[in-house]
């Protein structure tokens, strides 16, 4: 039995995991890898496999870095079907067409771009995959309930748990039969942050043959929730009544920006902010929040508590969820009040970087990153505390304030994941820490050999193993 690691192998993005014996091949995860000019390089040369070959795909959430490649897949070839519980069937109806749609616009403004600049006919660039190609690859989705066990063929079965990362997310658990040898590999997926708004918190394992444990916050603790509120008001009532300018919060379309109106509903609840004018500006962001509302059986009771509040004071609360071209336009027009969260989270594609061109460069507004930056993006150039960025050609002076908001972030922090992982009754023969930049990982990996005295390993990407 054979596991290779195709992405996120010392960096967070590219999730993709091929599990092969002599009976089957498939894969867990096939995500496209975000941040710095390499990645396009990667997301193109990625499925340097038969992608017919692959029997199945088994996916554990609708984040882009962990599903954004299916529709290549597809497209070159694999027909089988991908396992994945019903709301990441859901949110994917939305989220991959999206991607598409972005590329294409992306990919033509670079090919215009191109054109201008060499002033000479060249070969265009194409996108990854097209709309189209994206609206035939939904047809191969297989929904599954929680800890439902599902038989994939004659030697592996598999079981999904609640990850508590995102709605739908997935730990799965895979028992896998060659000959007369059996083994159990617990794929983590993003596990969330234990107390976080909205999902449940993640379900504990006991036990594990081989373990891939993701370390995006593997080297550091989250702030704690009350102190992560009180520097989330500051910044609100600080921009909005004392400087007079705007908020912009880039966001992940699903997952981020949900919690954050959550938090926000509640927060004003409490009378902690006072009114405001939010304006949600992602095309597919009602429809995924309309998604997680009728999905409300996987919602933690806190937020329930807020939904039922919305139901009978949401007149209160102005949230505008922003759907054409031409009303996303009108805002970069708007001087002062508004909080606008748009996509992407990491800055790097969609309508987040037109907000942060027209706002960046004035210190009366405030920038709030809720979320974990990859290595290479816009994002993290701002964390990293840039005194200019680059956007669609023109530099921008970055003038206005920066926060970083860790404590809203729906990864597990070091301390969530040894909580986790402290639910074993058994040390797994191998453990691969994954899915976390170099550093990130090393510690995880180093606290998981102190502490737990397990066998751990760092794959590079593409490195194999004989399990």
């Amino acid at each position: 039995m054979q596991l290779t690691f195709l992405g996120a192998a010392g960096e967070v993005t590219g999730s993709s995991y091929l599990i092969e014996t002599k009976h089957t091949r498939f894969l867990v995860d096939c995500g496209m890898f975000q941040g710095g000019r390499d990645a396009d390089r990667k997301n193109r040369s990625a499925l340097n496999f038969d992608p017919e070959s692959i029997d199945f795909v088994l996916l554990t959430h609708a984040h882009i870095d962990h599903s954004g490649l299916l529709p290549r897949l597809g497209a070159l070839g694999f027909k089988g079907p991908v396992y994945t519980t019903a709301a990441t069937a859901d949110l994917l109806q939305v989220m991959l067409k999206d991607s598409a749609h972005i590329q294409e616009k992306e990919i033509e403004w670079q090919n215009k771009r191109t054109h201008r600049k060499k002033h000479t006919l060249r070969r265009e660039i194409a996108p990854l995959y097209t709309v189209t190609q994206a609206e035939t690859f939904l047809k191969q989705l297989r929904r599954i309930d929680y800890d439902e066990e599902i038989k994939l063929n004659s030697s592996v079965k598999c079981t999904f748990r609640d990850a508590g990362h995102i709605l739908g997310s997935a730990i799965i658990e895979v028992q896998i039969k060659d000959h007369t040898d059996s083994k159990k590999i617990v794929f983590s997926g993003d596990l969330g942050q234990p107390g976080h708004p909205v999902v449940r918190d993640p379900t504990p394992i006991h036990q594990a043959d081989v373990l891939l444990i993701e370390s995006t916050y593997g080297n550091r603790l989250h702030r704690n929730m009350s102190d992560t509120l009180d520097e989330l008001v500051y910044a609100i009532n600080n921009t909005l009544e004392n400087k007079g300018g705007n908020i912009i919060v880039p966001a992940f379309t699903v997952g981020r920006t949900q919690d954050l109106l959550f938090l926000l509903a509640d927060l004003y609840r409490q009378g902690r902010l006072h009114a405001m004018k939010i304006s949600v500006d992602s095309p597919m962001a009602l429809a995924a929040t309309d998604i997680t509302l009728k999905h409300m059986a996987l919602l933690d009771k806190e937020t329930t508590n807020i939904m039922q509040w919305l139901n009978k004071n949401g007149n209160k609360l102005q949230i505008n969820f922003v759907q054409d071209v031409e009303e996303s336009m009108q805002l970069n027009k708007v001087q002062q009040g508004a909080v606008i969260i748009s996509a992407s989270g990491m800055c790097d594609a969609g309508r987040i970087k037109h907000h942060l061109k027209y706002n960046l460069d004035r210190p009366e507004c405030s920038i709030l990153l809720t979320g974990f930056q990859a290595a290479g993006t816009l994002g993290r150039r701002l964390v990293d505390g840039a005194k200019r960025v680059r956007i669609y050609g023109q530099d921008i002076p970055v003038r206005a304030d920066i926060y970083t908001i860790g404590g809203l972030s729906a990864h597990a922090d070091q301390a969530g994941l040894m909580g986790w992982l402290n639910n074993f009754q058994s040390t797994p023969e191998k453990t691969f820490v994954v899915h976390g930049e170099p550093n990130n990982a090393a510690s995880l990996a180093e606290i998981i050999k102190k502490q737990l005295h397990w066998n751990v390993t760092l794959p590079k990407q593409h490195a194999s193993f004989t399990i």
